[in-house]
C-alpha cells in the first residue's frame, strides 16, 4: 500500500511538472505532439532528463540519415532543443545534456547558416548570427547587433524563435551563455556583475553599441548592464525580476539558485544583489519591459517598477501570459523585435 501511494505521488508530481513546463518547452520549439508522446510515458520527474536526452539522440540519428543539409540541420536544431530541455528538471547528467545542446546547435548552424561564428571570451560563449542579406563576419551587413541574455536555468538554445524574429528585421544576433548558464554552468557560477560580461562581449564583437534582451533572470542582468554599460543603446526584458526576496522564494527556486551559485550562502548573497531600485533611474536607453499577468512567483517582484523608474521605460503587461510568455508570443514578440530594430536603426 505504501509503495502504491509513493507511485501515485510521483506520478502526480510528474503530471504537474509536465503541465507546468508545457508552454516553456513548446516555446523553445519542441514539437508539441512529440512532447506529449515523450512525457506521457514518464512516471516521475527523475525520468524527465533521461527521456529528453534519449529523444535528442534520436534526432541526431535522423540528422545522420538525412537526405539534405537542410533536413540534417533541422534535426540538429531539434536535438539542441531537446538536450537543453533535459536540463529543466533536476538531473545528474545536466552538464552532459548542456554540452550536447551546445554541440548540436553549432553543427546545425554550420549547415544552415555558414555565416554564423562562435565567439567566446572570459565568462561567455555563444554564436553570432547575421541576417540573410548580411555578409559573414562581424555582421557588417546588419543594421545593428542584439545580445540575447538567458536566465537562471535557460541557455542560448532556448530562444531561437526570438533570434529568428530579430534576424528577420536585419539585426545581427549574439545568443550567449554567461557564467553559470548553459554550457558554462558546469565550470562556473552565476555572478551579479553581468555588466562586466556584457562589456567583454561587446569588445569581442567589435561593435560600437548593442541592444540587449534579457529573459527571466536574464532580465535583471540586461537591465543592470543597460544601467552600467554605456554601449547599450536599447534594451528589453521578458519576465525579469525587479527584486528578489530570498526568504519568500519557493524551495524549488531556492534550490536552483543554490545549484547555480555554488552554495546556500552564495545563493543568499546573489539574491540580495537582485534589486534594481538604485539602478533603474540610470537606464537612459529606451527600455521595453514585458511581463505576463499569470507569472506570479512568491518572492519575485515583476518588472513594472523597472519600467516606471527607468527614464525611457515602457511596460507591456500581457494578462494571460505565463513565465516567459510562451503561451502569448503574438502579444509581445513582434513588438519587442520592432522596439529593438526601431531603436537601433533610428527608424
Amino acid at each position: 500500500m505504501t509503495d502504491g501511494k509513493s507511485t501515485m505521488s510521483a506520478s502526480d508530481a510528474m503530471a504537474g511538472f509536465v503541465a507546468e513546463q508545457w508552454t516553456r518547452v513548446t516555446g523553445v520549439g519542441v514539437d508539441p505532439h512529440e512532447y506529449r508522446r515523450v512525457t506521457d510515458g514518464l512516471a516521475s520527474v527523475a525520468e524527465w532528463g533521461p527521456a529528453f536526452l534519449r529523444t535528442g539522440r534520436e534526432h541526431l540519428e535522423r540528422a545522420e540519415d538525412a537526405g539534405s543539409p537542410l533536413s540534417a540541420g533541422t534535426h540538429l536544431l531539434a536535438a539542441a532543443r531537446w538536450f537543453h530541455s533535459a536540463t529543466l528538471a533536476p538531473y545528474a547528467e545536466a552538464a552532459r545534456a548542456a554540452a550536447a545542446a551546445d554541440d548540436a546547435l553549432g553543427r546545425a548552424l554550420a549547415l544552415l547558416e555558414p555565416g554564423a561564428r562562435r565567439v567566446s571570451g572570459e565568462g561567455f560563449t555563444g554564436w553570432l548570427r547575421v541576417p540573410p542579406a548580411g555578409p559573414a563576419g562581424r555582421g557588417g551587413g546588419a543594421v545593428g547587433t542584439v545580445i540575447v541574455v538567458p536566465g537562471l536555468d535557460s541557455a542560448k538554445e532556448e530562444f531561437l524563435d526570438l533570434a529568428s524574429a530579430l534576424l528577420a528585421r536585419g539585426l545581427a544576433v549574439f545568443a550567449m551563455d554567461g557564467p553559470g548558464q548553459g554550457v558554462l554552468a558546469a565550470s562556473s557560477v552565476l555572478v551579479p556583475e553581468y555588466e562586466e560580461v556584457v562589456g567583454r562581449v561587446v569588445d569581442a564583437l567589435g561593435v560600437p553599441r548593442v541592444g540587449l534582451v534579457g529573459l527571466s533572470l536574464g532580465g535583471y542582468f540586461a537591465a543592470r548592464a543597460a544601467a552600467l554599460e554605456p554601449r547599450v543603446a536599447a534594451a528589453a526584458t521578458v519576465s525579469g525580476p525587479f527584486r528578489l526576496d530570498w526568504d519568500e522564494l519557493p524551495p524549488p527556486l531556492q534550490d536552483m539558485v543554490v545549484r547555480r551559485t555554488g552554495g546556500v550562502d552564495a545563493a543568499r548573497e546573489f539574491a540580495r544583489h537582485v534589486d534594481l531600485a538604485g539602478l533603474a533611474p540610470r537606464i537612459t536607453a529606451p527600455l521595453l519591459v514585458v511581463d505576463g499577468g499569470q507569472d506570479v512567483i512568491p518572492g519575485v517582484t515583476s518588472g513594472e517598477p523597472l519600467a516606471r523608474s527607468a527614464p525611457r521605460g515602457t511596460h507591456l503587461s500581457v494578462p494571460h501570459g505565463d513565465h516567459l510568455l510562451g503561451n502569448a508570443r503574438p502579444d509581445w514578440l513582434p513588438r519587442l523585435a520592432d522596439h529593438l530594430a526601431h531603436t537601433l536603426t533610428g527608424a
